[in-house]
C-alpha cells in the first residue's frame, strides 16, 4: 500500500527514528502504526527515551486489592488527553494488578522487572511511550497490608486515590468500613498526616511549635504563658491532622475512633496511603 509523507512524519515524531527507517517499516507493516513501532523497537531504531526528560504532570492513579493487600500507583504522562485514553487507563490497571500479586514489589524500580504478560512492566511502559507519543513513567508505588481487610477509593477519574488497611475485628466483612475510611481520607480537609499522634513526624511538630511560638510572641502574649498557648494549639493541630481524631466525614459528630468503636471495639487502622495526581514527591 502507498505510505503518505504525513504518516511517515507522524511515526518519526512518535519514535525519533529516521525518515527512511519510518517509511520502510510502515511499508512492511502495511501502514499499521503499532506494528511499525514494534519493528523499529525490534531493530533498535526507535528512540522512546528521547521523551524521558519531559514533565509527566498528567496521568492517573490506579489501585488493586487482593486478600488483605492493596497497591496504589501513579502512572504519569504529559497530557490529559493521553491520560484519559482507554489504552493508558488499562495499562495503569494492568500494572497495579500485577504488583499486588507480588509482595516484594513496593517501588517503581522493583516493579520495572515484574512480568506483565509477555513483557516486563518497564518494557510495557516504554512501548506505550513510543506508541502514544508521550513520555510515560511509573512515578510512585505504595503497598498496604492488613490482618482484616483493605478498602480503596478512586476519585475524579484517577486524579486521587486512597487505600486503607484495617486490623482486628471478629472476622466479619468490614470492606464497607474500609471503603468509607478511604473516602474519608480522600475528602477530609486537612488531609491526615498520620493515623495517630505517635505517627506524626517529630520535625513537623517542631516546625509547628516554632511558628506558633513566634505568632504568640508577635501578638504580645506574656512570655510566661507562651508555652501553654503553644501546647494548646499543638493539641489542636494533632486533633485536626491525625486520622483517628478527625471528625468522620459521613457523621461529623463522631471521631474516626468512635466510628470504629461503634462497628467493633477491636477494629483499628493498620495503614493508609493517599496519592493525588502530580503532587510533590518526598
Amino acid at each position: 500500500m502507498a505510505i503518505s509523507a504525513k504518516d511517515v512524519k507522524a511515526l518519526r515524531e512518535m519514535t525519533g527514528a529516521g525518515m527512511m527507517d519510518c517509511k520502510k517499516v510502515l511499508t512492511e507493516a502495511d501502514g499499521d502504526t503499532e506494528r511499525a513501532v514494534e519493528l523499529l523497537r525490534e531493530r533498535g531504531l526507535a528512540k522512546a527515551g528521547k521523551r524521558a526528560g519531559r514533565e509527566t504532570s498528567e496521568g492517573t492513579v490506579a489501585i488493586a486489592t487482593e486478600a488483605g493487600a492493596g497497591v496504589i500507583i501513579e502512572l504519569g504522562c504529559e497530557t490529559d488527553f493521553v491520560a484519559k485514553t482507554d489504552d493508558f487507563q488499562a495499562l495503569a490497571q494492568r500494572i497495579a494488578d500485577a504488583i499486588v500479586k507480588d509482595a516484594s514489589v513496593d517501588s517503581p524500580e522493583a516493579a520495572g522487572a515484574l512480568g506483565l504478560g509477555e513483557e516486563t512492566v518497564e518494557a510495557a511502559v516504554t512501548n506505550a511511550a513510543a506508541t502514544m507519543g508521550e513520555n510515560i513513567a511509573l512515578k510512585r508505588v505504595s503497598r498496604v497490608s492488613s490482618g482484616a481487610v483493605v478498602g480503596s477509593y478512586i476519585h475524579a477519574g484517577g486524579k486521587l486515590g486512597v487505600v486503607v488497611g484495617l486490623d482486628g475485628g471478629d472476622g466479619s466483612d468490614y470492606a464497607s468500613v474500609a471503603r468509607d475510611l478511604a473516602m474519608h481520607v480522600a475528602a477530609i480537609d486537612p488531609t491526615p498526616v498520620a493515623i495517630d499522634r505517635d505517627g506524626v513526624p517529630a520535625d513537623l511538630i517542631e516546625g509547628e511549635k516554632k511558628i506558633l511560638r513566634a505568632q504568640a510572641i508577635e501578638s504580645g502574649k506574656p512570655e510566661n504563658i507562651v508555652d501553654k498557648i503553644v501546647d494548646g494549639r499543638i493539641n489542636k493541630f494533632y486533633s485536626e491532622n491525625c486520622l483517628l481524631e478527625q471528625p468522620f466525614v459521613k457523621d461529623p459528630d463522631l471521631s474516626v475512633t468512635k466510628m470504629l468503636e461503634g462497628v467493633n471495639k477491636d477494629l483499628s487502622v493498620a495503614a493508609f496511603v493517599r496519592f493525588k495526581l502530580g503532587e510533590a514527591q518526598g
